[in-house]
């Protein structure tokens, strides 16, 4: 684990640079951030080669072993010739996990791409096909350092954290604990209702803005929500817009994903359950990041009075949806 003390405001270009080059590599000064809060990430210059992507890991977040067992995973998936962007293997040491003056830090390859079209049939079923390879890889065996997603992780321990540290507004608490506490509450007896869920390793963080796409079609990166769960939860991201416009989409997910590894259609009443986790959780993931200088110029909004308005309302449209029935495959369809 790295130094206790250490915050990213001693991550200098200086040290930065340094860190890359204690591992054999020239840079030529040529430094560009990359759009990531949770870690720092840059491209990085290299004198004599191809340019790297440097991911330097949140100081306390992940245990070396967990963070392993993501590298393990993304070589594990391109090693069966799924595309998705793997750490660099040191080719003197054999590992991919590197400490710098208690930075822990990995090497990626740099790769381009533009935001897949998920509004497109055939963009629809192309991602579906890779969901369903890299979870057929995902059910051969557990994580064992990585967490579970569930309604402890992603629901009730933010939302006590939000509830004992102040950041909801006084005349706003009891409207967010009492409309919470309901989501929470139809949460579990959605998780209740459902059958045969089984957990498998996934990529757990499955929006457009992990995916890079190109004419060879989608590669996957940013592996460090990695975790254990069910198989929706790499799916429900990709479907937007009304119930109608959801279903319609769903079929061509499927499609491809069946290809691959099997389907269980009662995951499908997880989807809402799983989205008012995610609301939930994002809301105490800024909150727990707030003393980060990066989050307050990123996120202006956060801890506002407009921001805790627009959770409640999101919160309450998320108890209608609840109350809904499932999304729902064509009979016979599997």
């Amino acid at each position: 684990m790295p130094h206790s003390n250490l915050l990213y405001q001693d991550l200098t270009p200086d040290r930065l640079l340094n860190a890359v080059e204690s591992i054999g590599l020239r840079c030529d000064g040529r430094m560009l951030a990359l759009n990531s809060y949770e870690n720092r990430v840059y491209q990085l210059g290299i004198e004599d080669g191809a340019p790297v992507i440097a991911k330097f890991y949140r100081p306390n977040r992940w245990s070396d072993e967990a963070i392993l067992e993501e590298h393990a995973f993304a070589l594990e998936l391109a090693s069966r010739e799924i595309p998705v962007v793997a750490p660099l293997v040191d080719e003197a040491a054999g590992h991919t996990l590197h400490e710098f003056e208690g930075f822990r830090f990995a090497l990626f390859p740099r790769h381009a791409g533009r935001t897949p079209e998920l509004d497109d049939p055939d963009t629809l079923e192309w991602m579906g096909r890779f969901i369903g390879r890299i979870h057929a890889v995902g059910a051969i065996t557990p994580f064992l350092h990585r967490p579970t997603l569930n309604i402890e992780s992603f629901g009730d321990e933010p939302f006590h954290f939000l509830m004992g540290h102040g950041f909801i507004p006084p005349d706003l608490e009891l409207s967010y604990r009492s409309v919470a506490e309901d989501v929470l509450a139809r949460v579990r007896e959605g998780y209740a209702q459902t059958t045969g869920i089984t957990t498998i390793r996934l990529h757990g963080d499955c929006h457009a803005g992990n995916i890079l796409w190109t004419e060879a079609g989608p590669h996957f990166v940013d592996f460090d929500d990695c975790r254990m769960g069910p198989a929706i939860q790499d799916l429900w991201m990709l479907l937007s817009g009304d119930r109608a416009a959801m279903n319609a989409q769903l079929l061509y997910v499927i499609d491809g994903y069946s290809e691959f590894y099997d389907f269980n259609p009662a995951e499908l009443r997880l989807v809402e359950a799983l989205r008012s986790l995610r609301i939930i959780h994002y809301s105490g993931w800024l909150a727990r990041r707030w003393e980060d200088p990066a989050f307050k110029m990123a996120f202006p909004w956060f801890n506002t009075q407009h921001y805790w308005q627009n959770q409640i309302l999101a919160l309450r449209e998320q108890m209608a949806a609840l109350d809904e029935p499932p999304l729902q495959l064509m009979p016979g369809y599997i």
